[in-house]
Parts: structure tokens; C-alpha cells; sequence
């Protein structure tokens, strides 16, 4: 079941996960597994840079197959914030992906990402 009926669900869970971003891209953030059952629909996702000094961040889906930047090498200011997904750009993570995520210094960066799980 790659894309569950979302119009009659048997469950939503909330889930509010937070990160230290590492220095490499590739590393998971959020994991939705082959034959799970479940989309994610991702709420927003907020990395805050919480150093000095301005850094960049980059976000990507994987899908087993493609990867895919949602932001690639952003800026981040130093003591700031930025919003890469919000209600207004809400997306849904089906099996098999996963979004990922990473700094260009590691543990400078710091990514909070909330998202419901759906299951048929």
C-alpha cells in the first residue's frame, strides 16, 4: 500500500521530533518504512541556527530511488531561524521514503519537525 485512502482514516497520530543536524545530508530525520501502512503528512519543519556565525542547511526526500531537495545549501542566520515547510506547504511522506536532512558543520543547527501519521 504505497498511498493509503486518507478520506476515511482509522487513525492520525501527532508527532513533534526534534534534531541536532549533523554534517551530513543524507542522514534521517523522518523514516516512513517500506509496506508500513502509514503516510506521513509532514506539518512544517523549522531549523534554527544557534551559533554565531551563519550556516546552511539542506532538507532532501529520499524515495528508495530519487533524491530530492526540498532546500539545498540555505543560509541560516546566526541566532535565527528559518522555515523550510509550513501548513501552507505540507506534504506527505508515503512508503519508503524518508526525509533527511543535514548542516555544513555539524551540531549547529538544530531542526524540529512535526508530522501526523495516517493509517488506513
Amino acid at each position: 500500500m504505497a498511498a493509503p485512502n486518507i478520506v476515511n482514516v482509522s487513525g492520525i497520530i501527532g508527532y513533534t521530533t526534534t534534531f541536532a543536524l549533523s554534517a551530513t545530508v543524507g542522514t534521517s530525520l523522518v523514516v516512513n518504512a517500506a509496506a508500513s501502512n502509514y503516510v506521513y503528512k509532514i506539518n512544517s519543519i523549522v531549523v534554527t541556527n544557534i551559533t554565531t556565525t551563519t550556516h546552511t542547511v539542506t532538507i532532501q526526500i529520499d524515495d528508495s530511488t530519487n533524491t530530492r531537495k526540498l532546500a539545498s545549501t540555505i543560509s541560516v542566520p546566526a541566532n535565527a531561524a528559518l522555515v523550510v515547510s509550513d501548513k501552507n506547504t505540507s506534504f506527505y511522506l508515503e512508503e519508503g521514503m524518508t526525509l533527511e536532512g543535514g548542516g555544513d558543520v555539524a551540531s549547529k543547527l538544530d531542526c524540529t519537525v512535526a508530522y501526523d501519521t495516517i493509517i488506513d
